[in-house]
């Protein structure tokens, strides 16, 4: 008989995350906002019932922070009992959000969950019919940071079991978007004999690597304007022959970025009908970071007039009460600089003199004292490269144009 076995993997459910920046939504808008981690949560185990997968891996991060609400503990626990109807195992690792030493009040789960209990290597198996099937490996975080290289741990403990997964929740040693935790190489991996690799901690889904599959699921719905589209998990069937892998989106709100150009407005009326006619109905709510282009300053002159605000809040009051409503949450303009940035570097001029100090000058100076403040840096991220280039444009961007403005 064929073996074979059959499983969702999820990572990164960040439950009850608070979806900072979002408050000015509306009422209704922002109440779905809030429950929108939850309902993915439910897709996530529609998701496994529907296609009576064997078990249900969850790679850490499963709550937004260690302190983890009650609400949040008792949701999931309704629905970790779901899948025991359903005889649906699940196996589950805490990470550097909700690691364990900081849950001072853990609720106990029903008996088909199996969790990892220390931040050392150890193992489950998975039996169908009476027969050891899979063994499955992992961790938990302790504390908020795993520095250790895990994947020297990791270890096949018996060759009479068909299946053997890891589930590991870090980031590759070279990763600069980041914090590099419990961090691994792919090479490394290779080396050890696992038919599949389950990650979590990066929220962008990717498969790194297809044989053996090395797998980030990304998280199952997205928080902020940085995490667009699609988000979901992975069914997986592993067999003798090898393995064959689905993306299962499971978002209830998709956060998506989109360019809308307006160089024909001529008037400032004209901007909520083609921003109404360029959005388009979805099978999802919507949070959209609109950028509005032109070639034209007018655009830049309605910003700083605030004008384009009351537009944006017209808008909004047409597209929000759609069963599958969007929402604009941000609105940026960009301008074509009337002055290329390779002229205005060669200019003599104050532009000139402005545009090669923005070449040289760093944005950590004026950002260090932020990250070493006590309590924020438990919020934020390390800006990667591209994020640093980001705000050193858009500030260069609103000083030129208030220049130009005249």
């Amino acid at each position: 008989m064929r073996k074979q076995i059959s499983f969702i993997h999820a990572a990164d459910l960040h439950l009850d995350s608070p979806f900072k920046g979002l408050i000015n939504a509306p009422d209704n808008v922002f109440r779905e906002i809030r429950e929108s981690t939850f309902q993915a949560l439910d897709h996530l185990i529609d998701a496994a019932i529907e296609r009576k997968v064997d078990f249900v891996l969850i790679v850490g991060d499963l709550f937004d922070n260690e302190k983890q609400s009650l609400k949040a503990q008792i949701r999931l626990r309704k629905a970790f009992e779901r899948l025991q109807q359903y005889k649906i195992n699940v196996y589950l690792s805490y990470g550097n959000h909700d690691f364990i030493n900081g849950n001072i009040h853990p609720v106990t789960y029903s008996e088909n969950v199996f969790i990892f209990p220390n931040e050392k290597v150890s193992q489950f198996t998975f039996e169908s019919g009476g027969q050891k099937m899979a063994q499955i490996y992992g961790f938990s975080y302790e504390n908020r940071a795993v520095v250790e290289r895990k994947v020297e741990e990791y270890n096949i403990s018996s060759e009479a079991i068909p299946f053997h997964i890891a589930m590991l929740h870090g980031s590759i040693l070279s990763n600069t978007e980041h914090d590099v935790y419990a961090p691994f190489q792919l090479n490394d991996m290779g080396k050890k004999d696992f038919d599949y690799w389950a990650l979590g901690h990066i929220h962008k889904r990717e498969i790194l690597r297809q044989s053996p599959p090395i797998v980030y699921p990304g998280n199952i719905q997205g928080r902020n304007r940085k995490e667009t589209d699609e988000k979901g998990c992975y069914h997986v069937i592993l067999d003798e022959q090898g393995s064959e892998l689905s993306f299962i989106p499971l978002q209830a709100i998709q956060f998506k970025a989109l360019t809308i150009d307006v160089s024909a407005c001529e008037q400032i009326h004209e901007l909520e009908k083609h921003i109404l006619k360029t959005l388009i109905d979805t099978d999802y709510p919507q949070l959209l970071d609109v950028t509005l282009k032109s070639d034209q300053i007018r655009l830049k002159e309605w910003e700083n007039e605030k004008r384009i605000e009351d537009v944006i809040e017209l808008v909004n009051e047409s597209i929000v009460v759609k069963q599958n409503w969007s929402f604009i949450f941000r609105v940026s303009v960009d301008v074509n600089q009337q002055i290329s940035d390779e002229e205005a570097a060669k200019g003599n001029h104050f532009i000139g003199e402005l545009t090669r100090h923005f070449e040289k000058v760093s944005i950590h100076s004026y950002t260090k004292e932020l990250f070493q403040h006590k309590q924020a840096r438990k919020y934020l991220n390390r800006l990667s490269d591209e994020e640093e280039m980001e705000i050193k444009e858009e500030a260069k961007q609103l000083l030129i144009n208030e220049l130009l403005k005249g």
